[in-house]
């Protein structure tokens, strides 16, 4: 995956940070605005920032039917917090999420922004704890079978895949924590 083009949603929220990330790992990416930013990308990130906002503008620049077209297709996608219930067949507030992956969420389930924290959370997929950073994170409060539970926190899944789809409710960009991106291109993308 090094050699193709990684593509983070840059319409709200903390993409610059993931662009960081990624750059710092030898990946190449760039910001996704449009649908030509999106048709050149060959994974895309989706940011945590304010899914209310992100949504709005997704519909605003008539990104959603492309997004969702190529994630049907295959793209491979990873969605951290608000990327996490964009991605969500249901949100506890009645929002309207992509539906691509299908696990429910309740947003900001941790507490408000004060009760931000930063947590070691557990998983038998990587080596040693995974470092993030739970922000007004939500909960993932239904996962059928067929989506995996990578890691948890607390006995709930704060990160699960389904196929080329992997989803985060904390933020390991925040934390530098790299494992998670190197997953996401080495293991989803190319299992795809």
């Amino acid at each position: 995956m090094v050699n193709k083009l990684i593509g983070v949603l840059a319409l709200q929220g903390d993409f610059a940070e993931h662009v960081g990330l990624l750059r710092s790992c030898g990946y190449r990416c760039q910001e996704v605005r449009n649908i030509h930013d999106l048709d050149a990308s060959d994974a895309l990130v989706i940011p945590g920032g304010e899914s209310t906002a992100i949504i709005k503008l997704i519909d605003r620049w008539a990104l959603r039917e492309p997004l969702v077209k190529r994630i049907e297709s295959g793209m491979p996608v990873f969605g951290t917090c608000a990327g996490a219930i964009i991605l969500a067949r249901a949100s506890s507030d009645g929002e309207a999420p992509l539906g691509v992956l299908d696990i429910s969420v309740t947003r900001n389930a941790y507490g408000r922004q004060t009760e931000s924290f930063e947590a070691e959370v557990a998983s038998p997929h990587f080596d040693g704890a995974l470092k993030g950073a739970f922000i007004r994170a939500p909960v993932i409060t239904d996962v059928p079978p067929q989506v995996e539970v990578l890691a948890e926190y607390g006995g709930d899944p704060v990160l699960v895949r389904k196929d080329h789809l992997l989803a985060s409710t904390f933020h390991p960009e925040i934390a530098g924590e790299t494992r998670v991106h190197r997953f996401f291109l080495e293991v989803v993308c190319s299992s795809n």
